[in-house]
């Protein structure tokens, strides 16, 4: 099952047109991975603070399909999936309340594990891989 994070656009979120700027939803997108793993039991500091492992985003992208504004309450669905013994990609969905239903978004991002240290790949751990099966379809 997908992991839900909820979440209102901000002001800040928005660009001179008064619509959201499209890296912020890659950015609210991020929001809902670290959030995903908050609720999977991961310790965050640690996770994203580990001396030995990163998992730096190889791709991104993000399709647009109707306008967010500030104040739109947001829900932003996740589901992770493993392509490999050291890759994982998270698609997103992004729904707005104003439009019940209907993608307002979607992103996909893509990730590797490296040893931080010589930049090599690495296995996933058997928490990230717990993380996936939780949210995954």
């Amino acid at each position: 099952m997908p992991f839900s994070y909820t979440r209102t656009v901000r002001f800040q979120d928005t660009d001179a047109a008064g619509v959201v700027y499209f890296a912020n939803v890659l950015a609210m997108c991020h929001e809902a991975y670290e959030a995903s793993l908050a609720a999977s039991g991961i310790n965050l500091k640690a996770f994203f603070g580990n001396p030995d492992v990163a998992f730096p985003i190889i791709h991104a992208s993000v399709d647009f399909y109707r306008p967010l504004f500030a104040g739109d309450r947001l829900t932003i669905q996740l589901t992770p999936k493993q392509f490999a013994g050291d890759e994982f990609e998270i698609a997103y969905q992004v729904f707005s309340e104003e439009v019940a239903g209907r993608s307002a978004a979607k992103a996909v991002t893509k990730h590797v594990c490296i040893d931080a240290v010589t930049r090599t790949r690495k296995q996933l751990s058997e928490d990230l891989m717990q993380w996936m099966r939780q949210f995954e379809i």
